[in-house]
């Protein structure tokens, strides 16, 4: 097996990124939810003003590198807790899930938010989605079925 290297996100990855989007999207059986266009996803992490931030993991296949998933997070404040990581998406393409891709990319995720000195990481996860339930269930027990996700579209 090839040696996966973690590293932060680069602009000229934001194509690949959206390529892995569009695939979580297929997975979750929501492919039209999916409407940010590439030039907005690269300005909100590249622009003047970049809202989020991303790891992504690579190897290297005949020598070019290849990204195989991404963990992509932005800072939430709480009024409650302060400063906490949200973790928007964490994706591996499915070719290369089950190779350890995932845990490294949370681990670099807690490293990333004790380093920043973030109180806690939340996220979201479909109820239905057993495999990252379980793959979450070894970080935490902490699930909480009480909040309603809301959201308001304005476009």
């Amino acid at each position: 097996m090839e040696d996966i290297t973690l590293r932060v996100a680069r602009k000229e990855d934001c194509t690949r990124l959206m390529e892995l989007i569009r695939e979580l999207a297929e997975y979750e059986k929501a492919p039209e939810q999916v409407t940010v266009s590439q030039e907005h996803f690269e300005e909100a992490g590249f622009g003047p003003n970049p809202v989020w931030k991303a790891f992504v993991a690579t190897t290297v296949i005949n020598g070019k590198e290849m990204i195989h998933g991404f963990a992509l997070y932005y800072t939430r404040y709480s009024t409650w807790k302060g400063c906490r990581m949200y973790l928007e998406d964490i994706i591996v393409t499915e070719t290369w899930r089950g190779k350890g891709i995932g845990k490294l990319l949370f681990d670099q995720l807690m490293m990333e938010a004790k380093e920043k000195q973030f109180n806690g990481i939340v996220f979201q996860v479909l109820e239905w989605n057993t495999p990252a339930i379980n793959f979450y269930k070894k970080y935490t027990d902490k699930f909480d079925p009480e909040w309603i996700n809301v959201s308001i579209e304005l476009q």
